[in-house]
C-alpha cells in the first residue's frame, strides 16, 4: 500500500508499483496485470487467515471503491480467473462468514460477489469457440474478436489454462444462482477429457482451441498441465460430482504408470508414454505431493517432496527447472509457493514435526535471501543470489497463507479452515456450495470411463488412522533412503522401453557413450535411422529419419538418442561459458539484501577464483564514459568506479580507472530502460590485445539495475557494494542493525505462472561511437516437444565428437560439478552487430532443422493410431 497502490504489483527493488505499459514488457508474464489492483484482490482472504480482520474490512472497502474491471486491456483468462475472480470469491466467502459471526463486516451486502459476477461476464466471450475451450486472452472491455479487442486470433491454449476454471466458475454459479458460468467451465473440461490420448489416458501441454488437436504432445504434472489435474479432484470435493473423481483417477493411474519415476516426475510423450520427453523437471510440479495427499497416496508424495527439499537445501530455493541429476536448468525462482503448499498438506496428513522444520527453512531462506527493504524480491539466479524487481501477487496470496497455516494452532484461527477448499491460488471456497443452487445435472452420461483396478480407488478420501497405524516413524522411513539423493548419487534412470519388454534387447546406445570412430556405434546409429554426415567445416551432423529405422522400437531409441545428444551438446556449450556475476549492495539500509545480476568480463580479476570478491564504496568517474584519463582520481582511488557504456572499448575503460586507483569497475548500460529482466546478459570482451595488465574486476549492469545503484547514491551518498561470483550472507553486525526492519516487514509478498527461460550470457566487445544492441533467443524458451519429429538433425557437434584417433567420451553429467552456468551464447563483435562464431550453431537453429518433417511424422502418427 505504501509504495505500490493502486498498481497491480509491487516492484520491491525500486519501491514502486508495476503498471502495465509503463515498464518494459515481460511478455506473457504481464498478461496477469489488468490495472485492477491485482495484489490487493489476490490477498483479501489471506488477511482473514492471518486474523487481520480490521485490515480486511479496510481492504474490501478499497476494492469496492477503487477497483475498475472495465479496462481496455488484454489479460490472461487463466490468470484473471484464478487471481482476480478467485480473489473476489475468496474475499466474499470470508466476508459472509465474518458477518455471520456478528462482529465484523456488518455493512457488507455482497459487493465483492457483484464484482465477481461482472468479471465472470467479461470472461465469457473467451468461450466463444466451437470446442468450448476458451481463448487464452480476453479484452476486459471489448471481449475477443471485436475490432478494438486486439485479441481473438490465437489458436492454441495450454491444458491448465482451459482446465482450471471449474472451481471459480461453479462457485460463482452456486453463489449467484446463474448457471451459465458452471456450464461453460464444465464444457471445457468435458472437451479436454474427450481429447485425452485414449491408449495412455494422458493429455498434452498445448491444445488447438478450434480443432482439439494436441499441439504439444508432451505430458507431465508441471507447467501447462498442473492445475487441470488439481481441479478435477477438487471439483469432486467441492461439487460432489463422481464423474470428476472418475476422470481424475483415470488420469492418476496413467501418471503413476508412466510419469512417476520415484522420486522423479518426468514428462513423457502422450502417444508413446514409455519415451521420456525431456530430462529436466520444472518447479511447478512441486504442488503434486500436496495433491497426492488429498488423493490419499502418501508414500510417493513423501518421496517427491523429500527430493524437492534436497534440491532446495542445495540451492536455497527451488530453481524454475532442474535436471534429473539435480543441476540447475533454469536458474530463476519467482518465489513460487507450490513447495510450501505441499509441505502444509504433508504436515496435516502426517503430523510429522519434520515438516515444521522444512517450513522453518523456507521462512529463514526467504528472510535471508529474498527480503529487501520494500518487500521480497524474486531470485533472478539461485546460483548467484541475484534479485529480480518482481514480487508476484501469489507470494502474498499463497506463500504467506500456507506458511502461516503450517505453524498455526487451531486456537490461532478465527474460523475452521476445514470448512473450505483451496483453489489453485489458495483462495477459500466454502464446502457448503456443494448443496447450493445445483442447476447442473451431476452425472455426464455421455462419457465413457476406463475400467481400473479397484486398488486405484482405495485411498481416495482416506482415514488417516488407517494410513498411519500407530507408526509415527512411517514418513521418516520413506524419506530416509532419499536424504542423500541430490548430493551423493545419480538417480538410476529406468530404461522405459526395455522395462516394458521384459528381458528384451540390450539397451540402446547412450549419447554420452557415443564415439564417431567406433564402427559398432555407427551400425547402431544406422539401425535407429540416424545417419552421420561430415560437414566441410569439420563438424559432424546427425540426422534421424524415423522411417529408415529397422523397427518402430529402434526409431524410438533413435529419438531418445537424438534428444540426449541435444541435451549433452547444450550442456557442453554451457560449460564453456562464464556464469553471471552478482553486485550486492551491502551498506545501510540494504545490508546485502539487494543483489543485482551482472555480466562478467573476459579480462581482469576472475571473481570465481576470488571467492571473497571485491568490496568497496562506489564513485562515479569523470568523464562518465571512462574513455580518457580520469579527471577525479581522488574520488575514485580505492573505490569501485561507476561508468557509462559506449564510445570506447571496455578494456580501455578498465585501464583508465585502474590507473586512477580504482579497485573495481561497474559499466552501466546507456540504453535507457534496458534490464536483465528482458534482455540477454553478455560478457564484456577484450579489445583484441593482451589484457593481462588489467587486474581489477569489471562487471556490466543493464540500465535498470545500474539506476538502482545511482538512485541509492542520490539518497544515501555513501553506498558500498560487493562484486562477487555469488551473493554472500549478510554480516552479523548488519543483521543486528537491521533486526527491527526485519520484524516489522516479516509478513509480506509473492510470484506466478510463466516459466520464463534464464538469460543468455554472450560476450560483447565495445566499439567506438556505436550504441549497442544484441537480440538473442534463449533455446530453452523453445518447446521441448519437437522430439516428435520424423527427421531430427544435430549440428554444432564438433565439441562432442572425438577425432578419429580419440576414444574419449563426455563425462556423465552427474559426475560434473553443479555450478554450471545456464544457456549462454557468445557474441564477439561490435556494439552494432552480432556475429556468431561460425563453429557454433544456436539451439533454435538445431531445432529448426526438425520442423520440415514434423508434419509428415504427425500424419504417420495418425495412421498409427
Amino acid at each position: 500500500q505504501e509504495h505500490a497502490y493502486p498498481a497491480d504489483e509491487l516492484m520491491p527493488l525500486t519501491c514502486r508499483g508495476r503498471v502495465r505499459g509503463q515498464e518494459p514488457s515481460r511478455g506473457d508474464v504481464d498478461d496477469a496485470l489488468g490495472k485492477f489492483s491485482l495484489t490487493l484482490i489476490d490477498t483479501l482472504d489471506t488477511l482473514v487467515v492471518l486474523n487481520k480482520t480490521k485490515e480486511f474490512e479496510e481492504a474490501v472497502k478499497k476494492v469496492i471503491k477503487d477497483v475498475n474491471l472495465d479496462n481496455d486491456i488484454v489479460v490472461s483468462v487463466f490468470e484473471t480467473n484464478i487471481r482476480v475472480l478467485g480473489g473476489l470469491l475468496g474475499g466474499h466467502s470470508v466476508a459472509i462468514m465474518l458477518k455471520e459471526k456478528g462482529e465484523h463486516m456488518q455493512w457488507y451486502n455482497g459487493e465483492l460477489l457483484h464484482m465477481a459476477k461482472d468479471l465472470g461476464y467479461k470472461l465469457l466471450p473467451a468461450f466463444n469457440t466451437t470446442s468450448g475451450l476458451p481463448y487464452p486472452r480476453v479484452n476486459l472491455k471489448f471481449g475477443v474478436r471485436h475490432p478494438e479487442a486486439r485479441t481473438g486470433t490465437e489458436t492454441d491454449t495450454c491444458t491448465a489454462c482451459a482446465g482450471t476454471l471449474i472451481l471459480e466458475f461453479a462457485a460463482l454459479s452456486r453463489f449467484t444462482g446463474t448457471s451459465i458460468f458452471e456450464e461453460y467451465a464444465r464444457k471445457a473440461l468435458d472437451f479436454i477429457w474427450e481429447k485425452r490420448q485414449r491408449s495412455s489416458n494422458l493429455v498434452g501441454v498445448t491444445i488447438n482451441i478450434h480443432t482439439g488437436d494436441w499441439v504439444r504432445k508432451d505430458s507431465g504434472v508441471g507447467a501447462g498441465i498442473d492445475s487441470y489435474y488439481e481441479y478435477l479432484l477438487k471439483a469432486y470435493v467441492l461439487l460432489g460430482d463422481d464423474s470428476f473423481l472418475e476422470r481424475f483417477n483415470t488420469h492418476y493411474d496413467a501418471i503413476m504408470r508412466y510419469i512417476s519415476q520415484p522420486p522423479l516426475l518426468l514428462d513423457v510423450h502422450i502417444h508413446k508414454p514409455m519415451l521420456n520427453a525431456r530430462t529436466w523437471m520444472d518447479s511447478l510440479l512441486a504442488f503434486f505431493p500436496g495433491l497426492q495427499v488429498l488423493k490419499g497416496d502418501i508414500r510417493p508424495a513423501i518421496e517427491t517432496h523429500e527430493m524437492l527439499y534436497q534440491v532446495i537445501k542445495k540451492h536455497n530455493f527451488l530453481p524454475e527447472a532442474f535436471t534429473t541429476d539435480f543441476r540447475v536448468h533454469w536458474a530463476q525462482h519467482p518465489l513460487r509457493p507450490e513447495f510450501a503448499e505441499s509441505t502444509y498438506f504433508l504436515y496435516k496428513a502426517t503430523g510429522d514435526p519434520y515438516y515444521l522444520e522444512v517450513g522453518k527453512t523456507l521462512i529463514e531462506n526467504l528472510n535471508k535471501y529474498a527480503r529487501v527493504p520494500c518487500g521480497f524480491a524474486a531470485m533472478k539466479d539461485v546460483r548467484t543470489g541475484s534479485h529480480e524487481d518482481r514480487m508476484d501477487s501469489f507470494f502474498l496470496a499463497e506463500m504467506f497463507k500456507y506458511l502461516y497455516l503450517l505453524f498455526a494452532d487451531k486456537d490461532d484461527m478465527i474460523f475452521d479452515i476445514e470448512d473450505y477448499i483451496f483453489t489453485t491460488e489458495a483462495h477459500l471456497l466454502p464446502l457448503w456450495l456443494s448443496t447450493t443452487n445445483q442447476t447442473i445435472s451431476k452425472k455426464n452420461t455421455t462419457t465413457e470411463y476406463t475400467e481400473l483396478d479397484d486398488s486405484n480407488f482405495d485411498w481416495t478420501c482416506p482415514n488417516t488412522q488407517i494410513l498411519f497405524p500407530n507408526d509415527p516413524m512411517f514418513a521418516q522411513s520413506i524419506r530416509e533412503p532419499l536424504k542423500n539423493v541430490v548430493d551423493k548419487s545419480c538417480p538410476r534412470s529406468i530404461p522405459r522401453a526395455e522395462e516394458s519388454l521384459g528381458s528384451g534387447p540390450k539397451p540402446p546406445l547412450r549419447a554420452r557413450d557415443f564415439m564417431a570412430s567406433n564402427p559398432e556405434h555407427l551400425e547402431i546409429l544406422k539401425k535407429m535411422g540416424v545417419s552421420l554426415i561430415h560437414l566441410k567445416d569439420g563438424r559432424v551432423q546427425l540426422v534421424q529419419h524415423a522411417v529408415q529405422a529397422a523397427s518402430s522400437l529402434d526409431a524410438e531409441d533413435g529419438l531418445r538418442f537424438m534428444q540426449e545428444m541435444i541435451e549433452l551438446s547444450s550442456q557442453q556449450q554451457k560449460e564453456q561459458q562464464l556464469p553471471p556475476r552478482a553486485v550486492q549492495i551491502v551498506s545501510h539500509p540494504f545490508f546485502g539484501r539487494v543483489v543485482l545480476t551482472a555480466g562478467p568480463a573476459q579480462f581482469g580479476m576472475d571473481l570465481s577464483k576470488h571467492k571473497a570478491g571485491t568490496r568497496g564504496f562506489v564513485a562515479t568517474i569523470k568523464p562518465y564514459n571512462g574513455c580518457s584519463e580520469i579527471t577525479n582520481p581522488e574520488a575514485v582511488k580505492e573505490k569501485i568506479a561507476l561508468m557509462q557504456r559506449g564510445q570506447c572499448m571496455f578494456a580501455e575503460k578498465a585501464r583508465n580507472i585502474q590507473k586512477a586507483g580504482a579497485i573495481g569497475g561497474i559499466v552501466i548500460d546507456d540504453n535507457e530502460g534496458s534490464s536483465s529482466d528482458t534482455a540477454p546478459l553478455f560478457q564484456m570482451a577484450g579489445d583484441g590485445k593482451n589484457t593481462d595488465d588489467i587486474t581489477i574486476p569489471m562487471l556490466f549492469l543493464f540500465n535498470k539495475e545500474g539506476n538502482i545503484i545511482l538512485d541509492a547514491i542520490r539518497e544515501y551518498e555513501a553506498v558500498e557494494v560487493l562484486l562477487s561470483d555469488k551473493a554472500k550472507d549478510r554480516d552479523l553486525e548488519m543483521e543486528n542493525m537491521d533486526q527491527k526492519l526485519s520484524e516489522n516487514d516479516s509478513h509480506k509478498q509473492n510470484s506466478e505462472e510463466a516459466t520464463s527461460a534464464s538469460r543468455d550470457v554472450g560476450a560483447v566487445r565495445e566499439e567506438p561511437e556505436e550504441g549497442e544492441s544484441s537480440d538473442t533467443t534463449d533455446p530453452d524458451s523453445l518447446p521441448p516437444a519437437h522430439t516428435d519429429s520424423d527427421s531430427v538433425s544435430v549440428s554444432d557437434w564438433d565439441s562432442l565428437v572425438p577425432g578419429t584417433d580419440e576414444a574419449s567420451a563426455p563425462e556423465p553429467a552427474c559426475m560434473q560439478g553443479d555450478n554450471q552456468p545456464q544457456e549462454q551464447k557468445t557474441e564477439t563483435e561490435s556494439n552494432s552487430k552480432v556475429n556468431w562464431d561460425n563453429k557454433v550453431q544456436p539451439m533454435e537453429s538445431i531445432l529448426a532443422d526438425w520442423n520440415e518433417d514434423i508434419e509428415a511424422f504427425e500424419m504417420m502418427e495418425k495412421d498409427e493410431l
